[in-house]
C-alpha cells in the first residue's frame, strides 16, 4: 500500500492525444511488462459529482492534488489516467470529464460521445456514479449519458463484454438518515429492481443497427451494483463509515480479471505494450467519426507492435558483440563450435521476440516471427558461406593428401577415387552439419 500513484492526462481539453505523456507514463510504471495480466477502469458521471473523490479514496489515486497542481479548474477537464496504488493486477483508472457540464456548449455532447466511446472501447471496467433520488425519475441526470454509453456501444463491431458498476450515491442529508436503513441494510430490495427496470428501458428506446436490433444488454456489458449511500456533502460527519464503505468496494478490484472477478469474463483485451498505440488509435479512429472496428483494431494493433518488437530483435542483434566477434574469426579461417555459437545467438533473439510478442494475435506474430527470422538468416549467410567455404578448402586439401598416398599403395585408380571421395564427402557432410 506504501506504492505511490502515477497519473497523467490521456486527453486534453482541446480533444488532442496526450502521446508522449502517455508513453512516459507507461514506461514509468512498466505497463509492457504486464502482457494481459493489467486492467482499466474509467468512471462517468454527471459535473461536481464528486466522481474525482471517490476514485482518490477508491484506487488511492491523486487526481485532487493533480488538478492544483496543473492549476486545472474544479471540474476535470478531458480524460486523466492513473496507475492505481496497492491493486493486483496494475489496475489503470481513466477520470472523465463530466457530462452535464455547461462550459462546452454545442460541443459538449460531441465530446461526451467521444469520451464514452473511448472509454467503452479501452475499459474493462466502467463506473457510472450516479445520484439516489435519481433511480426512477424520468429526467434524471443519468439518463442521458446512459443513453449516450449505450449507443456509441453499437459503433463498436463487436462487444468486448464490458463491466458497467453501477454506484450511488446519495448528496442530501435530509434522504440520509432513510436510506441508512433502506439502502444501506437492504439494498438489492428496494433500489436495484427499479435501477435494473430504468437500465432495461433505456437500453429498449436506443436506436441499434440491423445487427443488433435483437442483442440483449448482456450481451455487451455485465452489469454490477453497488449502493453506496455515504454523502459526500457530510463526509466530515460520516469520514469513518465512508472510508469502511469505499474500503469494501476496493476490495471487489482485486484480482478483478481472474475467472469470478468482476471482469472476469473480458473479451479482446489488448497486451500491456500495445496499449499506448491502440489507444492513440482508437482517438483516432472515434475524432474522425468512424464506426471503430475492435477486431480489426486488435489485428492492427499486433501487426504495428510486432512489427517494432522484430525491428527492435534485429537492431539489437546486429549490434550484438558475440555476432560481431564470430563474423570477424570466420573471415581469416575456420571457427569451431561455429554453428553452436551462431545457433545460440540467433535463437536467444528469436526466444526474446516470442517473449514480447506472446500475446498479440497468433497469426500476426507468427508472420513476423518468420520474417525476422528469414531477415537474420540473410544477414548472417556471408559468414555461413565464409566457413563452408573454409571446411570446402580444408577437405578439399586433405582429400588431395589421402588420394595421392592411395595412388602410391596397390589401389587401383578407380577404388581409390571411390574410397577417398566418400570419406571426404562424409566428413564435409559432418562437419557442415
Amino acid at each position: 500500500e506504501s506504492e505511490e500513484c502515477c497519473s497523467t492526462q490521456v486527453i486534453n481539453g482541446d480533444g488532442s492525444f496526450n502521446d508522449e505523456g502517455i508513453d512516459h507514463f507507461v514506461k514509468e510504471i512498466k505497463l509492457a511488462e504486464c502482457g494481459l495480466s493489467y486492467a482499466v477502469v474509467s468512471i462517468m458521471g454527471p459535473q461536481s459529482s464528486g466522481k474525482s473523490t471517490l476514485l482518490n479514496h477508491l484506487f488511492h489515486t491523486n487526481f485532487r492534488e493533480m488538478d492544483a497542481f496543473m492549476g486545472r479548474s474544479q471540474t476535470t477537464k478531458g480524460i486523466w489516467i492513473a496507475k492505481c496504488a496497492g491493486l493486483e493486477p496494475c489496475t489503470l483508472v481513466m477520470d472523465l470529464e463530466g457530462t452535464d457540464g455547461r462550459e462546452r456548449g454545442e460541443d459538449d455532447t460531441a465530446f461526451e460521445k467521444q469520451s464514452a466511446l473511448f472509454a467503452l472501447a479501452v475499459s474493462d471496467i466502467v463506473l457510472i456514479n450516479m445520484w439516489c433520488h435519481d433511480i426512477g425519475r424520468e429526467q434524471a441526470a443519468n439518463k442521458p449519458l446512459l443513453k449516450t454509453v449505450f449507443q456509441v456501444m453499437m459503433r463498436l463491431f463487436s462487444p468486448r463484454k464490458t463491466t458497467l458498476m453501477f454506484v450511488i450515491r446519495d448528496k442530501t442529508r435530509v434522504v440520509y438518515g432513510y436510506l441508512k436503513i433502506s439502502c444501506l441494510q437492504t439494498p438489492l430490495e428496494h433500489l436495484e429492481p427499479v435501477l435494473r427496470e430504468d437500465i432495461q428501458k433505456i437500453w429498449d428506446s436506443v436506436p441499434k443497427p440491423e445487427a443488433h436490433m435483437e442483442t440483449s444488454l448482456s450481451e455487451f456489458f455485465n452489469v454490477r451494483y453497488w449502493v453506496e449511500v455515504v454523502a459526500l456533502s457530510s463526509y466530515e460527519g460520516k469520514e469513518e463509515l465512508f472510508k469502511e464503505q469505499v474500503a469494501n468496494l476496493r476490495q471487489r478490484f482485486f484480482h478483478s480479471i481472474a475467472p469470478g472477478g468482476i471482469a472476469g469474463d473480458r473479451r479482446g483485451a489488448v497486451p500491456a505494450s500495445g496499449f499506448s498505440f491502440s489507444a492513440q488509435h482508437i482517438w483516432k479512429v472515434i475524432k474522425e467519426n468512424k464506426d471503430l472496428d475492435l477486431p480489426a483494431h486488435k489485428v492492427m494493433v499486433a501487426t504495428v507492435r510486432c512489427e517494432e518488437i522484430a525491428s527492435e530483435k534485429y537492431n539489437s542483434f546486429t549490434s550484438n558483440e558475440n555476432w560481431h566477434s564470430l563474423e570477424e574469426a570466420v573471415k581469416s579461417g575456420p571457427v569451431a563450435g561455429f554453428g553452436k555459437k551462431l545457433n545460440s545467438i540467433l535463437s536467444t533473439s528469436l526466444s526474446e521476440y516470442d517473449a514480447e510478442a506472446t500475446f498479440f494475435d497468433e497469426g500476426v506474430r507468427s508472420a513476423k516471427r518468420k520474417h525476422l527470422e528469414e531477415k537474420l538468416l540473410q544477414l548472417v549467410q556471408p559468414a555461413y558461406q565464409s566457413m563452408l567455404g573454409h571446411l570446402r578448402i580444408e577437405t578439399l586439401e586433405k582429400f588431395k593428401e589421402a588420394f595421392d598416398k592411395a595412388l602410391k599403395g596397390d589401389e587401383g585408380f578407380s577404388v581409390a577415387a571411390r574410397n577417398c571421395i566418400e570419406t571426404f564427402m562424409a566428413s564435409f557432410d559432418a562437419r557442415y552439419a
